[in-house]
């Protein structure tokens, strides 16, 4: 068996299928690393909100990485840190995603909002990560230039058509390798597994980083390797190869 000592999972694309649903082949082969000694944690630009139905339905215990590092937890009902948007960057990345008639999200401490039911009583709360969609990508590309000029965000995408926004050197990358430091792991004993360009600083930086069949070709070129896509059980394929094969 690998002497890897954790392992960590994007969801979206990755561990999810395309109904967003973990599939019981992918569920047993994570069952079976936790049984093993492995600490499986999620890796993902979710936030709690979304995730804690995930957490219960695979009996994890252990720390998450979400909202792509801006929010870490140790365990359940365990906070470990939050790292917040300033009030003057959530109105900058407001106004540029209206202009560009774009859909946008936030995660907040109290709430996932979205366009639909953002108020002026939003820029009160405290934001982790902010979002913005279009389904012109030159659109979104234009959007990412103009916010990349915002020196104090941290910009990465979990599909070609959205755009993901953190604190300045914020990342899954970040939140791993804090994660690590506090339970005496290496990097180098970490599994991660991911799609996207969310995902990349993580891939370069864990012991042993693997892309999805589906995943980015950006991703694919810096990853050490690849596994099936998410529609045929990638990650549980990946665990029986690199956990358990010998």
């Amino acid at each position: 068996m690998a002497n890897y000592k954790m392992l960590a999972l994007d969801l979206d694309g990755t561990t999810l299928n395309e109904e967003g649903i973990v599939t019981d082949t992918t569920q047993y082969w994570i069952q079976k690393a936790v049984e093993s000694g492995v600490m499986v944690i999620f890796s993902t630009g979710r936030g709690m909100q979304t995730v804690i139905d995930l957490w219960n339905s695979l009996g994890l215990n252990g720390p998450m990485v979400l909202l792509n590092g801006a929010e870490l937890w140790t365990g359940r009902e365990q906070l470990c840190e939050r790292h917040f948007l300033k009030p003057e960057e959530i109105r900058q990345l407001h106004r540029l995603a209206l202009e560009a008639d774009a859909h946008f999200w936030g995660y907040s401490v109290e709430s996932l909002t979205n366009r639909k039911n953002w108020t002026e009583e939003m820029f009160e709360r405290r934001w982790m990560k902010f979002g913005m969609y279009h389904p012109d990508l030159s659109v979104i590309s234009k959007l990412r230039e103009l916010v990349s000029e915002i020196d104090t965000i941290e910009i990465s995408r979990s599909a070609a058509v959205n755009m993901e926004i953190s604190p300045r050197g914020i990342s899954k990358e970040s939140g791993v390798r804090t994660i690590c430091s506090r339970l005496g792991i290496d990097m180098r004993e970490v599994m991660a597994i991911g799609d996207n360009m969310n995902d990349y600083r993580l891939i370069r930086a864990a012991g042993l980083g693997i892309a999805m069949g589906n995943a980015d070709e950006e991703l694919k070129a810096v990853a050490d390797a690849q596994t099936d896509t998410n529609a045929r059980d990638g990650v549980a394929k990946a665990i029986q190869r690199y956990i358990f094969a010998n």
